[in-house]
């Protein structure tokens, strides 16, 4: 049963999302919270699996409230969804820096989002398809942002810097072992290694460290 908290303040979104878990077999829904204060104050009482975090809260916003949860020792294992109507660049980077293990728009289709949720509790990260764009477009265009490399990057092997670039351009475990010629499971290896290697919570944060580092 996977565990999701609501943090957003405008509650018919709530209840529509509420609805959604509820309906949806394997969901369980642990709380909800109208603002970024009391969204960090339920992960910490429910310790859910997910929380699918809006941006724009009273209080605190979703970026802090994300910020204090994935640094909580005691939240180890919750992962952030931020899920909003906006898309802006400023948005993204700082959501992936704080740690969100993905970035929704909230025109994404139910199915979409409940695949969404399920991916990351498995360990993926998740971008919206024009989020996952801009990502790109930030990191290759005229003026990329300064790079600065893990200090772990030294303990990649070859294969294992091939596999986070791979990661990096938004390669499912699938398509990467298919462009290596590997099994997926291989594949999976590599990726775990490289995240453990890296400190990295998941892949959104290992596609951080990889345009960070200059592999991207």
């Amino acid at each position: 049963m996977i565990s999701v908290l609501l943090a957003d303040d405008q509650d018919l979104v709530r209840l529509g999302l509420r609805a959604l878990f509820d309906a949806t077999d394997g969901f369980l829904v642990a709380g909800e919270a109208a603002d970024g204060l009391a969204a960090v104050a339920e992960a910490r009482r429910t310790r859910p699996d997910v929380v699918l975090m809006d941006i724009r809260m009273p209080g605190i916003d979703g970026l802090e409230a994300t910020r204090r949860i994935v640094s909580d020792p005691g939240l180890s294992r919750t992962r952030v969804v931020v899920l909003t109507t906006f898309e802006h660049d400023e948005y993204v980077f700082t959501a992936l820096h704080a740690g969100a293990s993905g970035f929704l728009l909230k025109n994404t289709k139910p199915p979409a989002l409940l695949e969404a949720v399920r991916t990351v509790v498995d360990g993926g990260a998740l971008l919206a398809p024009s989020v996952t764009r801009t990502l790109i477009r930030e990191f290759t265009g005229s003026a990329p942002r300064a790079r600065t490399p893990h200090p772990a990057l030294h303990s990649l092997t070859d294969r294992e810097r091939e596999i986070v670039v791979l990661v990096a351009q938004g390669l499912s475990n699938h398509e990467i072992a298919a462009r290596l010629t590997v099994s997926p499971a291989t594949a999976r290896t590599h990726v775990s290694r490289s995240m453990t290697k890296l400190g990295a919570r998941d892949r959104a944060q290992l596609v951080v460290f990889a345009y960070q580092s200059g592999l991207g």
